[in-house]
Formats: C-alpha cells, structure tokens, sequence
C-alpha cells in the first residue's frame, strides 16, 4: 500500500469527503476544486496508481460506475451532457487512478480540450503516425 495517499485516507475515513456513491469496489466524491459544480471523482477502492495498473476484472465494473455516474450527474443536475477524463501519470495530482466524471451545458465556458491541439504536417505526417501506432498495436495485442 502507499503512503500519504489522499484518496486512500478518504476510503479509510480518515479524511473529510463529501462521498455520492460507494459500492464493494470504487466510491465516488464531489471533487475540492471543481471544474463545474458536481465534478465528481471516481476511484477503485484499492489504491492503482493509473489506469495501466488497474486489474483486468476491475475494468467492467470500474467503468459501468462511471456510466451509471455519468447518468447520474446528468440527470440530478440538468446537465446537457458530461465529459469523463482520466489523466495517467502526467496532469495526475493525485497517484491514485481517478475518473473525472464532470457535468457539461452548452456555453459553459470549457472550449474544446484544455490543451493546445497540433495539427499533423501533411498526409504523410499522419500515414507515419499511424504505422508507428499499429505496429505496437501488433506487437503487444493478446
């Protein structure tokens, strides 16, 4: 187990969360420094540092959470729509894997992504990106 996870000590109890949904394997909590008033985060209850980690028999019900949550959010606020995001290593605050599950109307202020996007070159730049993909695809598919 890790020591000093935050999100850890929140399913031990022994930090203040302000938790929507709990069942044997994930709970879910109003995120502290929201995006949008009912940002929700979403995390196993067995401490995987990112999404690479997280057991295979854990994906289904993991994500089924996320749906049925997603749904939720939707309807207990109104909201038009929702945007689900999981950050790996990179952007994570926490290195306990978290899924945003976060309300979303028209005009609410998010454009697009949070992030510049970049443009391939040319057709060749994106024939060269895919190859690149697809032999890995390849190379590790089970």
């Amino acid at each position: 187990m890790i020591n000093e996870c935050r999100f850890c000590d929140i399913i031990k109890g022994e930090t203040q969360s302000y938790i929507v949904f709990e069942d044997a394997i994930s709970m879910a909590f109003l995120d502290i420094r929201p995006l949008f008033p009912g940002h929700i985060l979403l995390i196993p209850r067995i401490h995987y540092e990112t999404l690479l980690d997280l057991p295979v028999n854990l994906i289904e019900p993991l994500f089924g959470n996320a749906k049925f949550l997603s749904n939720i959010i939707e309807k207990a606020l109104n909201a038009q729509g929702s945007l689900i995001l999981i950050n790996n290593k990179v952007s994570q605050s926490i290195p306990h894997l978290h899924i945003h599950i976060i309300p979303r109307n028209k005009g609410d202020g998010l454009k697009g992504f949070f992030w510049p996007r970049i443009p391939y070159k040319d057709v060749d730049s994106i024939r060269e990106m895919q190859r690149k993909i697809t032999e890995f695809v390849l190379k590790y598919k089970e």
